[in-house]
C-alpha cells in the first residue's frame, strides 16, 4: 500500500531499500480457528508520486494529495480447512484447499512536481532569474549554461488569498529527447502544470536566432509528449535590459511575427524586474478565469440534474 506523505520531498530513501514485503499471516489452528491476517506493508512516498508497473509501463495511479492511498499489490488469501466442507452427511471431511500467495510486482516510482506554471527554455534564457524575481525561491543563477541542475518551486503571491506555484526546470537543448543535456530528465514535471511560460533570450550572447530556439524546444516537447504542445503556452521575451531602448519594440515584434505567435506574450527583464509583475498578474487572471469556468460548468451540471429530476417527477 503506497501512501502520500506531505512531509517527504524526495525518493532518495528507495535507493537504499528496494524490496518491501508485507507481514505473513498465521497458519490456521485447531478448534476451528483461522490464522490471523498479516499487517499491510505501507510505503510512504512524497505527494506527487506516480506509480508505474515496470513490466507493462502502465500507470497504476497518481498520489496527488496528502494521505491518499493506492493498493499496488494484493496480499495472499488463506486456504480453507476441512471445517468448511463439513455437512450433515459428512461430519469429518478429509478435504481442504490451499491458499495462494500475494502479488509480487516490480514498480517504478516517478516524482512529479505539483505546480501551476512550468518554465521552459534554453539554458541561460533567464528562467531561474525570473523565478527569483517573482517569488521567494532562490535558485542559483550564473552567466553559463546548465546553472540549474535540479527543479525549483516558487510561490508567486498576488494577494493574500491569490497565488500560484511556478516550477523552474533545467534548460533544454536540441536533442534533449534523445538524452542530450539535462532537461529531458525533468520534462515529466511539466505534465502536471496548467500553463507553460516559454522563456526566450532576446539578446543571446552567441548571436543565435531566438525564433530557432523556440522551434527547437517545440520539437523536443513534441518528441517527448505531444500533449505538452497542446497546453496553454505563453512567451516571455527576456533580457529586455540588454537591448537598446530604440530597438526593443521592433525586435520583440519581429520575433512574435516570425513565430506566427497568437498566444499572449510579454517583453520583460527578469534581472531588473521590468514588467515581470505584469506577466504574473496576467497569469493570475488566467487561473481566475479557469476557476470561474469550472465553477460555472459545475453549477450548470447541477441545474441540469435538478431539471432532469423535475421532468421525471412531472411524468
Amino acid at each position: 500500500m503506497a501512501v502520500a506523505d506531505e512531509n517527504l520531498n524526495t525518493l532518495v530513501d528507495f535507493r537504499h531499500q528496494r524490496v518491501f514485503r508485507a507481514q505473513r499471516g498465521q497458519n490456521g489452528m485447531g478448534r476451528q480457528m483461522s490464522g490471523r491476517g498479516g499487517e499491510d506493508c505501507v510505503i510512504r512516498v512524497p505527494v506527487g508520486t506516480e506509480v508505474v508497473g515496470t513490466e507493462t509501463a502502465e500507470s497504476l495511479g497518481d498520489l496527488t494529495a496528502h494521505g491518499q492511498r493506492l493498493r499496488v499489490a494484493a496480499g495472499g488469501e488463506g486456504g480453507r480447512g476441512n471445517v468448511h466442507f463439513k455437512s450433515s452427511v459428512n461430519r469429518a471431511p478429509r478435504r481442504a484447499t490451499p491458499g495462494h500467495e500475494g502479488d509480487a510486482r516490480e514498480l517504478r516510482l516517478e516524482l512529479k512536481l505539483l505546480a501551476d506554471v512550468g518554465l521552459l527554455g534554453f539554458p541561460n534564457a533567464g528562467k531561474s532569474t525570473f523565478i527569483r524575481a517573482v517569488s521567494a525561491a532562490t535558485p542559483r543563477v550564473a552567466d553559463y549554461p546548465f546553472t540549474t541542475l535540479h527543479p525549483h518551486l516558487g510561490v508567486v503571491r498576488i494577494e493574500s488569498d491569490k497565488s500560484f506555484v511556478v516550477a523552474d526546470i533545467p534548460g533544454l537543448i536540441e536533442g534533449a529527447a534523445e538524452g542530450a543535456g539535462l532537461g529531458i530528465q525533468f520534462l515529466k514535471h511539466l505534465s502536471r502544470t496548467h500553463l507553460l511560460l516559454h522563456v526566450v533570450d532576446m539578446a543571446p550572447q552567441d548571436d543565435s536566432d531566438p525564433v530557432q530556439q523556440v522551434r527547437a524546444i517545440e520539437a523536443e516537447l513534441e518528441q517527448f509528449d505531444a500533449r505538452l504542445l497542446q497546453r496553454p503556452r505563453w512567451l516571455l521575451l527576456n533580457k529586455l535590459d540588454l537591448v537598446p531602448h530604440e530597438q526593443r519594440a521592433q525586435r520583440a515584434a519581429r520575433i512574435v511575427a516570425d513565430l506566427g505567435w497568437t498566444a499572449p506574450w510579454f517583453a520583460i527583464s527578469a534581472a531588473v524586474r521590468e514588467d515581470t509583475w505584469d506577466a504574473c498578474l496576467a497569469v493570475q487572471r488566467f487561473f481566475d478565469a479557469e476557476r470561474k469556468a469550472r465553477e460555472e460548468a459545475a453549477a450548470a451540471a447541477v441545474d441540469l440534474r435538478f431539471a432532469a429530476h423535475g421532468d421525471e417527477a412531472g411524468a
